[in-house]
């Protein structure tokens, strides 16, 4: 679930570039940053700093002060993380990670060879060293988090993979900030979802959680108080839509893989103009593709985390760039209790031995990786690229092959100006090109500017556009701000000028959720013995997002641990060198 997430793995990397419009542009922090801590140093001292856009309307539909002598005021205050510790989940996640940490320290540790450096990798090394094990965690390129990774550029900025959100409903997510101690990089926003009005360009319509309210009642009032995206009639024929769900339950949801979202509508008789004022919003959020794609399995998964869990649908944004402030943390982490992390450890072969387990993994420079155990947390294209010829008709592995990542591209733009038409927030655009879209230099502590604007958004679904040029990108990009910025943006940069950009396009990010795909999706554990598989597209019930990819690792890990009698002993330790090979 997560909403915007983007990623840059692919075969060969992914590709970035950057553009300046203007050959000068002005820095964008005058007061200075300190490159160590990685905020900015007027935040020094404080925990969140939020800004949050004030507006003289007080209708749900916020709209576009016209007036010039009422304009939009930019007011920082703090939003306190929400109680999650006293959760169910919270309190699962939280028990499943101590199983790593009180479980039987192993006689012989196991040395365990994990290619990918994502989230999931990084998890599962994470908590097999909790357990007493020592990962080695081989990343392909030079920087960590694979999905969530980001790139400094020249001047100092900041791009990302990818627009990410941290939800309440994220258990296993929010467990790991715990532990390694760094909760307060999360900058947690107003319990709210804004939607942009295509129909009324610069307006915007919010579903506001009341904090007072219990889960589901807080989810049931921010609908019933919204009354610009659906009328009275179609929130009752959706919601006698939505009663089997709610009635079945979690077998009811796993039975719904096989239809899209739109059959899904049409078998329960839920209107048309649902699809076109929430589902198709959510659908690019969930997974960058449209609803007459989107498996509603997929939907119903959200919506029950969203409904029955009073923070679920809270949003967090990272206080600064992912590799370093989630990442190296967890790296530290690793390594302080024996593991290692080697980046530009790309994964050329896995060679085998003649009874079809792993020898060992062959790396681009020649150099052989051998270990007790072997994860593949690489996205699931990549890993059908590394798969042995010997693998590929075992019904484990040859299901993979309905599995295929979705093209996603992620677009920063910095601006001449402060934008006003925007807020503090996650703010879902509803437009035919774009999906979700912030204002980073509000909602990001490392990346806030007092003077202009850095948009980030993601361009989904992008199937079409992958293969097109940046600025032809850029150009779509900028007709649809218009359209959101009327007052503000025109196409023809008449009015704020565009200073540089960066466009990440991926090829192949997450899975893409369509129908009948839950039976493909792989048990952590394979059949080969000492091999085994991390990744949101492993079997675990969060699908594709950061949480799905943190509890696949854990999963992954569990495995191990539980097989760690019978691995230690299937190689003499004798046979397990590291070489070389000219």
């Amino acid at each position: 679930m997560d909403i915007g997430c983007v990623s840059a793995m692919n075969t060969s990397g992914a590709i970035q570039r950057r553009y300046f419009r203007d050959h000068n542009p002005t820095r964008r922090y005058p007061f200075g940053i300190n490159s160590r801590s990685n905020h900015v140093q007027a935040f020094r001292n404080s925990e969140h700093i939020d800004c949050h856009v004030k507006s003289p309307f007080s209708s749900k539909t916020v709209k576009r002060s016209r007036c010039r002598a009422s304009p939009l005021k930019i007011v920082c205050m703090d939003i306190p993380r929400p109680q999650l510790e006293n959760t169910v989940n919270f309190l699962e996640a939280a028990q499943f990670s101590s199983f790593f940490r009180n479980c039987s320290r192993p006689s012989k540790p196991l040395e365990v060879v994990i290619a990918g450096a994502g989230l999931a990798g990084l998890s599962t090394a994470k908590y097999l060293a909790d357990a007493g094990h020592k990962p080695i965690l081989l990343e392909a390129r030079d920087v960590l988090g694979g999905k969530i990774a980001a790139w400094k550029d020249d001047d100092g900025d900041w791009y990302e993979t990818g627009l990410h959100i941290f939800f309440g409903a994220y258990p296993n997510v929010q467990n790991l900030f715990d532990e390694l101690g760094i909760n307060d990089r999360l900058q947690w926003k107003e319990h709210s979802m804004i939607f942009a009005m295509p129909n009324k360009p610069g307006d915007f319509s919010r579903f506001d959680f009341p904090e007072s309210l219990p889960a589901p009642l807080n989810g049931i009032w921010a609908i019933l108080k919204n009354n610009e995206m659906l009328t009275w009639p179609e929130k009752v024929r959706f919601a006698i839509g939505l009663l089997p769900a709610i009635v079945g339950g979690q077998a009811y949801v796993e039975a719904q893989d096989g239809l899209t979202v739109k059959e899904w509508m049409k078998r329960q008789g839920v209107p048309d103009r649902v699809n076109d004022e929430v589902f198709i919003a959510m659908s690019k959020a969930l997974n960058f593709i449209n609803p007459d794609e989107l498996s509603m399995q997929c939907i119903l998964i959200a919506l029950n985390r969203f409904l029955q869990e009073k923070h679920g649908s809270k949003m967090a944004f990272l206080d600064g760039n992912p590799p370093e402030r989630l990442c190296m943390p967890i790296v530290d982490h690793i390594q302080s209790l024996g593991g290692e992390v080697r980046l530009n450890s790309r994964i050329q072969k896995i060679e085998l031995h003649p009874d079809g387990t792993v020898k060992h993994f062959m790396l681009n420079n020649g150099t052989v990786i051998t270990g007790d155990a072997y994860v593949v947390a690489a996205p699931v294209d990549i890993f059908k690229l590394l798969l042995p010829q010997e693998w590929k008709e075992i019904s484990y592995f040859k299901k993979l092959e309905k599995l295929v990542g979705v093209p996603v591209i992620n677009v920063h733009i910095w601006f001449d100006r402060k934008l006003k038409n925007t807020y503090d927030h996650l703010l879902f655009s509803r437009s035919p090109l774009l999906s979700v879209y912030a204002d980073m230099s509000l909602t990001c502590k490392e990346y806030y500017d007092p003077n202009r604007s850095m948009l980030e958004l993601v361009f989904a679904p992008a199937e079409e556009w992958i293969s097109r040029s940046d600025s032809e990108i850029i150009d779509a990009t900028m007709k649809e701000l218009a359209k959101l910025f009327p007052d503000e943006i025109a196409a023809d940069q008449s009015k704020a000028k565009i200073l540089k950009y960066h466009v990440v396009k991926t090829p192949r990010s997450v899975y893409k959720t369509v129908p009948n795909c839950e039976p493909c999706r792989p048990l952590q554990k394979s059949p080969i013995e000492g091999f085994y598989l991390a990744g949101d597209y492993t079997k675990q019930k969060y699908l594709a997002s950061m949480e799905g990819a943190v509890l696949s690792g854990k999963l992954c890990a569990q495995a191990i641990v539980q097989d760690s009698d019978l691995l230690v002993g299937r190689i003499p330790r004798s046979s397990r060198a590291e070489v070389s090979v000219a």
